[in-house]
């Protein structure tokens, strides 16, 4: 009997973990917010729910792809090693921007978070066509 090609992956399930675990108080984030404010669809004006929103938003737009990338390269063969740094970067990446999004934290934390996200999809490309055409 063949194994599942979902059991044979032990690095990419970590950080589909650690992501979403971060989804949720993004995602509580907006979600009480506009009980409290009785926001009930888009930002009503309010600067707060537009960070808020964007904040949340911004994870969504980003995560997803970079996520199906690292699932595909540990599928064709990633070592271990370089499927953790790129994870823990996208991790780090996405909450530092996060932080500075939304203004949690220093507004340096949005470029920073920015840049460790965007390599993570300038390392994976470039390594999947690498591994396509060799």
């Amino acid at each position: 009997m063949e194994t599942p090609a979902l059991a044979l992956l032990s690095v990419t399930p970590i950080y589909v973990g650690l992501l979403g675990l971060l989804w949720i108080p993004f995602t509580l984030r907006v979600g009480l917010y506009r009980v409290k404010t009785k926001i009930n669809l888009g930002d009503g004006d309010d600067p707060e729910m537009l960070l808020r929103m964007r904040g949340h938003g911004n994870f969504i737009e980003s995560v997803p792809l970079a996520l199906i990338m690292l699932l595909v390269m540990e599928l064709v063969g990633a070592g271990d090693t370089l499927l953790h740094i790129l994870g823990a970067l996208l991790v780090a990446g996405r909450l530092l921007h996060y932080v500075g999004i939304t203004e949690l934290g220093p507004f340096a934390c949005r470029p920073v978070g920015q840049v460790a996200t965007l390599s993570v999809y300038l390392v994976s490309s470039l390594w999947l066509i690498y591994s396509a055409l060799a």
